[in-house]
């Protein structure tokens, strides 16, 4: 009886100590909730300004004093823009779509294996190699422009669809093949151990074990490829010149003149060019949390 009370005294302070410690908590979720709310709007706000000035007119967006909401609304923007004489929108978006999908493809069917080839082997020169992978990080695609230019009039490539996709895979590999090598490496040996003794090949492991297991990195991998495809600009300006070929990001730039230019169509066409990135985002946006945070915790 006396330990029962003594357990009754002792818990009840905890009890009080949690009611009192509950509207804090509250209150306090209120406040960091507003205060992501605040920093959303700010990161938010150019985005905003860009969809409301694709709904106006071009007078108005240069009306000083600027107008915020538009006092016309010109919807009518997202349907002449595709007839625009400047650049063929419905190809160049196209093409951004064929780059960006086939170059992502190309960059994941060689880091897979390539990364878990290096995290699972032990090879001379192996730490020489994922150095210079590592470096190949730091070239960009104007540093080899004249290069690739040369390489694509002798492979017959050039102004091709093909020649930007094997760019954008090049230089989009290092990254990947990073990212999965370390995913790869936090496998448990025991793991394929095991599978093996069940009579599986080293490709059925690598497609039935090894691959469900670092999903989040595939998908890390996927996402941060499609944005650097979907956003390359300076190698395609230089590359693809024909106008059909070119994609989103160099056909933005026929509306931008020397003397003129036609904003409402600039915000119009920026607007048309986030949008997949985005619903990309939302699709997959639990798993790629989980790639950029595997590993924190152990």
């Amino acid at each position: 009886m006396i330990g029962q009370l003594v357990a009754v005294d002792d818990a009840a302070p905890t009890t009080v100590d949690s009611v009192r410690v509950t509207p804090h908590r509250r209150r306090r979720r209120w406040e960091l909730t507003a205060v992501g709310v605040v920093i959303a709007l700010i990161f938010l706000i150019p985005f905003i300004v860009m969809v409301l000035g694709s709904l106006k007119s071009r007078a108005e967006i240069l009306r000083i004093p600027p107008t915020y909401l538009p006092q016309t609304w010109h919807p009518d923007n997202y349907s002449t823009m595709w007839d625009t004489p400047e650049t063929p929108l419905p190809f160049n978006l196209a093409s951004t779509v064929i780059i960006s999908v086939c170059a992502t493809l190309l960059v994941l069917a060689v880091a897979i294996p390539a990364a878990y080839y290096t995290a699972r082997r032990r090879f001379p020169g192996k730490v020489v190699f994922l150095g210079l992978v590592l470096v190949t990080q730091m070239l960009q695609p104007t540093v080899l422009v004249t290069g690739l230019i040369r390489q694509f009039f002798v492979l017959g490539i050039n102004d091709t669809w093909l020649a930007m996709i094997l760019v954008n895979g090049a230089f989009n590999l290092s990254f990947a093949v990073w990212i999965l090598h370390s995913f790869f490496a936090s496998i448990p040996v025991e793991i394929e151990e095991a599978a093996q003794l069940d009579g599986l090949s080293r490709w059925q492991i690598l497609t039935k074990v090894s691959l469900p297991l670092v999903w989040p990195g595939i998908v890390t991998a996927t996402i941060f490829t499609v944005v650097a495809c979907w956003n390359e600009f300076a190698a395609s300006l230089v590359v693809l010149t024909t106008p059909e070929n070119q994609p989103l990001s160099v056909a933005l730039t026929k509306f931008v003149g020397q003397y003129d230019t036609a904003w409402q169509y600039v915000f119009a066409i920026s607007t048309v060019g986030i949008i997949p990135v985005v619903i990309l985002f939302a699709l997959i946006e639990k798993r790629l949390v989980a790639g950029l945070t595997a590993g924190s915790v152990k």
